[in-house]
């Protein structure tokens, strides 16, 4: 048996967690579900946007299956989802964009983002009420780490290519830094070969050519963006999965926000969050469900009786969700 803390979080949180539970249950997996609280509800009665069980539950059990989370804007409070990585050392965020509609182009590439530093650091400064300085922090250890979890993932899973995006012709210090760290390690992976592209040029590149690229290994602000330009591609953040990969713990997620304005209303599309399942079922070692999954969500994509409004469909989540179920079988 497997334990798997389960934050529902904000919005649809709730519906899509729901929902992915029910999913996963059907593959057969036994899995104990540890409910855990954090977002609004939360920081309505407590002050704060992470219960202190929800910590506790996360340090025991050490893998996390959670739903979109808000964090208030202007507040004052920092991403629950920037804090979680940055808590638990959550260095590796791994987003694979991979279309699922077989009549759209083969597109299937998966990018390894650095977790815990970058932009995201949370280091700014006030310097006065006209001006703020926001610190970009990168280390050699740090990119070292992501770069060696995307070569071991193409060694693994037998892709050819990692290209690392960088702003290193502007950034000469600190993408220089990453750059020099990323070739250290290519050195170590002769038989795969690597690319080097401006993160420009790269936004550019994957709307052109999408399917030209393998595995893309960057820094965090540059993997933020790209996956969003990578869901894009694919039909919408809600069809990409997202894991965030530590030393000791796991936090898989939807990259999808919650979506307050639909929340309640049976209208919440629980595929992202499905796929992140799967994620998490690879992880814990359940590959055959993970597969059963995966080859579910494609099947039923090309059903729009089922699908949810915000992928061309009629249905609902129930429908989707009860379609998704009688796929596995």
């Amino acid at each position: 048996m497997h334990t798997v803390v389960q934050i529902p979080g904000d919005g649809i949180g709730p519906e899509v967690s729901k929902a992915t539970r029910q999913i996963v249950e059907a593959t057969g997996v036994n899995i104990r579900w540890v409910m855990a609280d954090a977002g609004a509800q939360v920081l309505k009665e407590t002050g704060e946007l992470v219960a202190e069980s929800t910590y506790q539950a996360i340090a025991t059990h050490g893998v996390v299956l959670k739903g979109p989370i808000t964090t208030p804007i202007g507040t004052g409070f920092r991403s629950v989802n920037v804090s979680l990585r940055q808590k638990y050392d959550l260095f590796a965020n791994i987003r694979p964009i991979r279309s699922l509609d077989a009549r759209a182009p083969a597109i299937d590439f998966i990018i390894f983002r650095e977790n815990t530093e970058d932009l995201y650091a949370g280091r700014e400064i006030k310097i006065s009420d006209d001006e703020v300085h926001a610190i970009k922090v990168i280390t050699r250890g740090a990119s070292t780490r992501i770069a060696k979890a995307g070569f071991d993932y193409a060694r693994a899973n037998g892709r050819k290519t990692v290209t690392a995006v960088h702003k290193a012709n502007i950034m000469k210090l600190a993408d220089g830094l990453f750059l020099e760290a990323f070739r250290a390690v290519a050195a170590s992976y002769p038989e795969i070969a690597t690319n080097e592209v401006i993160v420009d040029n790269m936004c550019m590149q994957l709307v052109m050519r999408p399917d030209a690229y393998d595995v893309i290994v960057t820094e965090n602000l540059y993997g933020d963006i790209l996956s969003d330009l990578g869901a894009g591609l694919i039909g919408g953040l809600g069809l990409v999965p997202s894991a965030n990969i530590g030393t000791t713990c796991a936090i898989f997620e939807a990259v999808h926000g919650s979506a307050p304005d639909i929340a309640g209303k049976g209208m919440a599309n629980p595929i992202a969050l499905t796929l992140s399942a799967a994620l998490m079922l690879d992880h814990l070692g359940e590959q055959d469900a993970a597969k059963a999954i995966r080859e579910s969500v494609e099947a039923v994509m090309r059903d729009k009786s089922v699908l949810t409004p915000d992928l061309g469909g009629k249905g609902n989540t129930d429908s989707l969700t009860r379609a998704l179920i009688a796929g596995l079988h």
